[in-house]
């Protein structure tokens, strides 16, 4: 699980509720035996009960210390509105009452309307989720106020994968930014005449759509510095009409960089992707279900273009539908990954871990096949699925990207 380091990460600040009737001293010895294990784990942590300096930090979390504490957190809440702002993580020991407490506080808090959970386990538990939270967090605050193109909108048969602008407005603080396609041709027509400047971790290519290819990444990055994109998905498919060429190569380099970058158009993909690079470190790779096994749940996925950090070798194809352009095939780890979607309203998501079983070739499907092991998913695709495409991530997620969704 990609999560951050206690190194790098900035002091975590608990806030601390007791009720008074409780013997002080004792309180006290209780609470430092509880956050000894986190400090030892190398966690700054910062006791504070200056409840109007709350969600000012990267994250906050209440230590609800005994019993009886419930109407002092219903006032404290009344008092000040930046504490139900945000998710509450409620923290809870195995004395004095402070579970139940917590529970009839979480209780309260879903009646309102309002987001929270209860950290509640041993030592190793709670450090891990808080690890896991802070990752959170930070992933939010990374995606926050960032500005995802929508270059030509999605492809017309893509009839339910469509984004809702103002949900992700509101709930991920992402602007969603359409762009006309003629806008990224007409700039490809301005950049295709000149020497454009191979990226050296390409390997060399004799396809004569190469150097078109090329001139479409070109395009496409100066797209992104005019329009301050962050990320972007591509009605790629119009690309095979006016310039005779596609854009598997680009959005494979664009993800290799770290920018999401999404197929034909895509938005609830792209929000994926997002998603993913924020909290993982990964874009991922967008991919078609292309065959499945209900008896054994193997899924085949495949499509023509990969992020190349994800792969271990690759060779040049063309792009399968079309029979031009140049389009990926590589290899991916043969080990634990995640299959995952999000919805165009980010009210309902897929995240299931799943086993890389092996790569594959075959003429009559997209250029990267992946085979996967994974019953759920299959009954999940077959059943009620989340539009068409899919994001396959290296590595088990589904525990922080589940978190991550219903804190939205």
């Amino acid at each position: 699980m990609f999560q951050e380091n206690f190194s790098t990460m900035s002091p975590i600040h608990i806030y601390p509720i007791t009720s008074p009737i409780h013997n002080a001293a004792q309180i006290e010895q209780s609470t430092k035996l509880l956050l000894a294990p986190l400090q030892a784990s190398g966690m700054e942590i910062i006791l504070t009960e200056d409840f109007s300096t709350y969600g000012r930090h990267n994250l906050q979390i209440i230590y609800v210390r005994t019993g009886g504490t419930e109407g002092i957190f219903k006032s404290l809440a009344e008092q000040y509105e930046n504490i139900t702002s945000c998710p509450i993580y409620l923290l809870a020991s195995e004395e004095s009452n402070s579970l139940a407490a917590s529970v009839e506080i979480l209780s309260w808090l879903e009646a309102k309307g309002y987001k929270g959970e209860i950290i509640h386990g041993n030592s190793n538990y709670i450090i891990n989720k808080i690890k896991s939270l802070y990752t959170i967090v930070k992933a939010k605050n990374r995606l926050k106020r960032q500005r995802a193109g929508i270059i030509g909108k999605p492809s017309d048969w893509l009839i339910s994968s469509t984004a809702d602008y103002a949900a992700v407005r509101e709930r991920l603080d992402i602007e969603l930014v359409d762009i006309e396609i003629k806008e990224l041709i007409e700039e490809y027509d301005k950049t295709k005449n000149y020497n454009a400047k191979i990226p050296e971790q390409l390997q060399p290519c004799n396809s004569r759509y190469f150097e078109g290819a090329i001139g479409i990444f070109n395009a496409l990055q100066n797209l992104i510095s005019r329009h301050n994109l962050s990320a972007l998905t591509l009605r790629c498919f119009d690309l095979l009409d006016t310039i005779h060429n596609t854009g598997c190569l680009s959005l494979a380099l664009l993800n290799s960089h770290g920018t999401p970058a999404a197929c034909e158009g895509d938005v609830p993909a792209l929000l994926t992707m997002m998603i993913s690079e924020a909290l993982f470190g990964q874009t991922g790779f967008q991919a078609n279900p292309s065959r499945i096994n209900p008896l054994t749940g193997e899924i085949t996925f495949a499509h023509c273009t990969v992020p190349l950090n994800m792969i271990s070798r690759y060779n040049y194809d063309t792009h399968f539908e079309s029979g031009i352009g140049v389009a990926i095939h590589g290899e991916l780890p043969e080990e634990d990954a995640t299959i995952v979607k999000v919805q165009g309203s980010l009210n309902k998501w897929f995240c299931e871990d799943v086993t890389l079983l092996h790569n594959s070739y075959e003429k009559q499907l997209c250029r990267t096949q992946v085979i996967l092991q994974t019953q759920s998913a299959a009954e999940y695709l077959l059943h009620h699925p989340i539009g068409n495409h899919h994001i396959i991530l290296t590595g088990h997620h589904k525990a922080t990207f589940d978190e991550f969704m219903r804190s939205l």
